[in-house]
């Protein structure tokens, strides 16, 4: 089957510039002209609007980075609703089981299948081929879908045949990675306040139980050096909270620890840190606590 794929932004040019690099062919599209320049480079179809992708693509992947830009790349009046060619359907965003179901009911009324596929692991081991997928939907539209998976994926794990599974596991995912920066970046502000070197306890944490992704390459890598370049744009990851929050609600599940790192992702929207870094998050602790955390790294 022919690939297209839609929104070759940060994320997203990795994940279509592998499956090029595996099928030697590829039709892209992205709002923005210049973010797939570097496809065009390496052969692969430009085109105008995301029903020309679905016009010549059997099967369409998109990545895009709000609930709005995905509903509109799949029903606008040049949405790929439209298009004569596509077969399947793969989402590899964060959109929460709602615009699932939505677009899964849309498309279904055409006879195009969709598959749940959101990611996880950062653009570096995208662009690497080692994030991980999470997968949910009919086992035959995953089977189709899968060797353009293998391109840029390490692992993949599919989770059920309900489209939206494989939303709620990555919510999980996700809140849980926010929380453990959060606290971790409280812990060692309030030890470098209380006069201990940050480099010293980041060590033993990272020796003893305390130990994380986050203790382990997302402070000392981005947030040490004061460089906050994860890039993890605060409102995807910020959307990415709110869905957590709508699917806890839903679900009628507590939210005490999560609803707090959900709030201080408020707080750094609030602080005018919109198009920041995730990873300037600190920068909330730290006008809190009346003290900055000190660069101890470059």
């Amino acid at each position: 089957m022919k690939a297209g794929f839609i929104g070759t932004g940060s994320m997203g040019l990795p994940l279509a510039a592998n499956i090029l690099k595996q099928e030697n062919a590829l039709v892209a599209y992205d709002i923005n002209p210049e973010a797939t320049k570097s496809l065009a480079e390496k052969q692969a179809r430009i085109v105008d609007s995301p029903v020309a992708v679905a016009d010549e693509s059997d099967i369409v992947f998109a990545c895009m980075p709000s609930i709005d830009s995905f509903h509109a790349v799949v029903t606008a009046e040049d949405g790929i609703i439209h298009g004569k060619q596509m077969k399947t359907f793969v989402n590899l965003g964060t959109m929460g089981t709602e615009a699932l179901a939505e677009i899964e009911a849309t498309l279904g009324e055409k006879g195009v299948p969709t598959l749940d596929s959101p990611i996880t692991g950062g653009v570096q081991r995208a662009w690497e081929g080692d994030i991980t997928v999470i997968s949910s939907g009919p086992k035959e539209v995953f089977s189709q879908a899968e060797p353009y998976l293998k391109s840029f994926a390490r692992d993949i794990h599919y989770v059920g045949e309900k489209v939206g599974q494989a939303q709620i596991t990555k919510v999980c995912n996700n809140i849980m990675s926010f929380t453990n920066l959060v606290v971790g970046l409280e812990a060692l502000t309030m030890a470098a306040k209380g006069g201990v070197d940050p480099e010293k306890v980041l060590a033993v944490i990272n020796s003893g139980s305390g130990q994380n992704s986050a203790t382990l390459s997302k402070i000392p890598n981005f947030v040490m050096n004061r460089k906050f370049n994860m890039e993890a744009p605060m409102y995807i990851t910020a959307k990415d909270a709110m869905l957590w929050r709508m699917e806890a609600e839903r679900l009628e599940v507590p939210q005490n620890v999560a609803g707090a790192t959900y709030h201080t992702m408020q707080q750094a929207l609030a602080m005018g840190l919109r198009e920041g870094d995730m990873s300037e998050i600190v920068k909330v602790i730290e006008r809190a606590a009346d003290f900055e955390l000190p660069k101890t790294r470059d």
